[in-house]
């Protein structure tokens, strides 16, 4: 079917679930893929700005979902019960044809399970990492859902091995950043004039994640500051939440330098940038898109990653998406105790002192790019109009496929 012949159909109505700010910006981009099949597409249900200004309308805002860690989610674990069971009944009485899940995977996939059961089509979008740890999921997964949308090329492999119906879309990030950035033109957008450096910090987008990083990563501003004492830092925000308990744990660090906050304007501090301390997550990915020299930084409660440890949970060599995508350790990652202020300082600064370290690194963050730039959000869209009948198979869903 051609897209003049979907848009002919009736309108689709589409509960989506997004609970963070990478979900946020995949969900607005899906929406808009979606409706250039079916302008009358309606969508509904949590929601962050993004999707809301594409015209999702929000039954609760993303930051309901804003949990990590197995502890934090014992805390808030009824009130994620009341809203899960709140939202299975909202999307079975606005007769939702499919249900999306955006990340989020501990809240969706459970939604998703109520909701095939209650006969509505269920996609998740964007793996959970259960290739890494706990891949017995894999089963559970396949039972929640119809279709998962990876953004990883390894991870439709790994479903395809458990015959869970996956493909590959790439990832929207990959086109969404271009290939070559302007450092120049990012600098002058910031107001960042001359040649002196600058370090991007990006400490998360979760309050709990800025908090047990926030401390750190100022401490090694600290001791870059001393070894480059015309260094400049720059920590773009996901959110006033963010930006304050950010200020909160900075202003804990004796000595910590000037760092200047901004209001969002992830990809552009890292344009700007000569190296980057990052929490783990989506921003990892963004640095690698912005070839950028970088160390990652990942805290759990210590409960979480005591579990994780004793009961040997995680299968793989590396938790960084750079490492994941090439496959081995091209950028350093530092776990709990490991995230100290000297050790990110030193770590970074190996780097950034290396220039054929460097220039290779970019090599092959770009070769990953290109690799990725595959028009994500318009291949999602086609996977799950396929889910639905609305669509005939596209080649470029054959070729995501393979």
């Amino acid at each position: 079917m051609s897209a003049a012949g979907a848009a002919a159909g009736p309108a689709l109505r589409i509960g989506l679930v997004a609970g963070e700010h990478s979900g946020d910006t995949l969900g607005a981009a899906l929406m808009q893929a979606l409706r250039s099949h079916i302008p009358q597409a309606q969508f509904f249900g949590v929601a962050g700005p993004k999707m809301r200004a594409a015209g999702c309308e929000a039954w609760a805002g993303m930051e309901a979902l804003g949990v990590m860690g197995l502890a934090e989610v014992v805390r808030h674990l009824p009130r994620l019960l009341k809203l899960r069971t709140e939202l299975t009944r909202r999307f079975r009485s606005a007769g939702a044809d499919v249900f999306i899940g955006i990340d989020s995977p501990e809240f969706n996939l459970r939604l998703a399970a109520r909701l095939k059961a209650a006969g509505i089509p269920t996609v998740q979008y964007v793996s959970p990492q259960v290739w890494a740890w706990r891949q017995g999921r894999v089963r559970t997964i396949g039972r929640a859902v119809d279709l998962v949308l990876c953004l990883l090329p390894f991870e439709s492999e790994f479903y395809s091995r458990h015959h869970v119906r996956a493909v590959f879309v790439g990832h929207p990030l990959a086109d969404q950043i271009p290939l070559d950035v302007d450092a120049q033109a990012a600098r002058q957008s910031l107001e960042l004039h001359g040649d002196a450096p600058v370090v991007a910090l990006l400490p998360g987008s979760r309050l709990a994640e800025v908090s047990r990083l926030g401390g750190p990563f100022a401490a090694a501003a600290a001791t870059i500051r001393a070894r480059l004492p015309a260094v400049r830092f720059v920590a773009p925000m996901a959110s006033e939440a963010a930006a304050a308990a950010f200020t909160h744990e900075v202003a804990q660090v004796p000595g910590a330098p000037p760092i200047r906050l901004l209001e969002g304007r992830a990809q552009q501090a890292l344009a700007a940038a000569e190296g980057v301390i990052v929490a783990s997550g989506t921003a990892t990915l963004e640095t690698l898109l912005t070839g950028r020299p970088m160390v990652v930084a990942y805290r759990v409660s210590p409960v979480t990653a005591f579990v994780l440890r004793t009961l040997g949970m995680v299968k793989v060599r590396h938790f960084s998406q750079p490492n994941l995508l090439a496959g081995r350790a091209v950028v350093p990652e530092l776990f709990q105790e490991q995230v100290t202020g000297p050790a990110l300082a030193a770590a970074l600064l190996g780097q950034m002192g290396d220039p054929q370290r460097v220039d290779a690194l970019q090599r092959e963050f770009a070769a990953i790019h290109r690799a990725l730039r595959l028009d994500g959000a318009a291949r999602a869209a086609q996977a799950v109009l396929e889910l639905l009948g609305r669509a005939a198979p596209a080649e470029a869903t054959n070729a995501a496929a393979r």
